[in-house]
């Protein structure tokens, strides 16, 4: 059953085998293009933050975390010795994924979600999830929606001062400070700690992709020392399957965010789908369970992940009624396949990240990886084989590095920007 599967994926140019150590080569070549001002798909944006400079102090501030699919917002307390405290805790629907917003309603909605902590302190970590440009300042410019939010009219538009004036609309403090910072960053910011590391990298993979690492000085790309944000989703440089062009094309954005596409939390469950959907086309089910998939027209990663759970545990899958014993195998290797190419993806990406850092060369002195995303932390082994595939791609490099992960983490690092400035 192995083979027949493998052969299926293989012929619709779903490679089983892919040579990781010439993918991981791609994506930081195509990191290095955008610094020498070649064409490339990352973004590599610039964040002004070196998380060297922070010192920790006495400190109260709004933190707002706005993701692919939901709203958070909290108050973070440190104390003199930089613990940090969370309290008034909410979560709510991230706005524009429930339907298209304007720019008013956007912004208006993120202000009402935080009226609760008006006059409560005058400083706000606004933690914003998509694709921006930050400016010096560290206000950030929207350059475009993924994970399919739809508020098409805040693209172009600068977040903290858009934000500022809809919380001015509302009695706030005019002087109200608010810094913009990707979740990749928050991530990073999150393992700065008192241990002797020599370089940091933030990793996401949830409803979307991305990456952030400390990029050292550099007079030949004409780099101050700071955070570097990639971009990830945007890197174009794999060539899609049958079934990822299908799920390309029935998207919100059709041909934006690549690699995303590939193996996020956000777009797993329509692959899975679309993959099993042409599986029961080719026969490779029995005909009363082609059937059952014919009639199928939607699909989460939580499905998927709890399918696998429960087929390697021998227990009952209730969501895939009419399967034969040789349908739950079959059904079992595609997932299987498709959960092991997120490994794959995200191992390529960490590696080039730590190519390009620069550090690690020591062992007391490793490059810390701090990873997030619940599409990372629990669908069905991909932490393991992330760090399985990570091993094999920097194998006989003499590289050390120390991956971290803790779901908790966001909010602290977010926290942690107050302290960059």
């Amino acid at each position: 059953m192995k083979d027949t599967v493998k052969n299926f994926l293989n012929e619709h140019g779903f490679y089983t085998d892919l040579n990781l150590g010439e993918l991981t080569e791609s994506i930081r070549n195509d990191m290095i293009n955008r610094y020498l001002g070649k064409e490339s798909y990352q973004d590599m944006i610039p964040t002004y933050i070196d998380p060297s400079s922070i010192k920790l102090q006495e400190k109260t501030v709004i933190v707002i975390d706005a993701g692919g699919t939901n709203f958070r917002s909290s108050l973070v307390k440190f104390a003199k010795d930089g613990k940090a405290s969370v309290s008034d805790f909410e979560k709510t629907r991230m706005p524009g994924t429930e339907g298209e917003l304007t720019k008013s309603e956007f912004f208006g909605k993120i202000a009402k979600n935080i009226e609760r902590f008006k006059g409560k302190c005058n400083e706000i970590c606004f933690c914003f999830s998509y694709a921006m440009t930050i400016t010096e300042n560290h206000d950030g410019i929207l350059t475009n929606f993924s994970k399919e939010v739809k508020a098409p009219q805040v693209v172009g538009s600068y977040i903290g001062l858009e934000l500022k004036k809809a919380l001015a609309e509302q009695g706030w403090s005019k002087d109200l400070k608010i810094i913009l910072l990707n979740d990749t960053v928050s991530a990073l910011l999150a393992g700065v700690s008192e241990k002797n590391y020599s370089s940091y990298i933030g990793f996401i993979l949830g409803t979307g992709l991305n990456a952030a690492f400390l990029q050292p000085e550099s007079k030949e790309f004409e780099l101050k020392k700071q955070i570097v944000v990639c971009e990830s989703a945007k890197f174009g440089g794999f060539k899609n399957s049958d079934f990822d062009i299908l799920l390309d094309d029935k998207s919100v954005k059709p041909g934006s965010a690549p690699y995303e596409k590939l193996c996020s939390g956000a777009y797993m469950g329509t692959l899975a789908l679309e993959t099993i959907h042409i599986a029961s086309k080719e026969g490779i089910f029995s005909d009363e369970f082609s059937k059952e998939i014919t009639l199928k027209d939607s699909l989460s990663l939580i499905e998927v992940n709890l399918f696998l759970q429960n087929y390697q545990n021998g227990e009952k899958n209730d969501n895939f009624k009419g399967a034969t014993e040789e349908d739950m195998e079959t059904l079992f290797e595609i997932f299987d396949a498709l959960v092991n190419r997120m490994a794959q993806l995200a191992a390529c990406v960490l590696a080039a990240c730590i190519l390009q850092c620069g550090e690690g060369k020591e062992p007391e002195k490793p490059v810390c990886v701090a990873c997030n995303g619940t599409s990372f932390f629990k669908t069905y082994k991909v932490i393991d084989r992330t760090k399985e595939y990570l091993a094999l791609i920097l194998q006989g490099k003499d590289l050390h590095y120390e991956i971290l992960a803790d779901e908790a983490d966001i909010t602290r690092g977010t926290a942690m920007a107050a302290f960059t400035i």
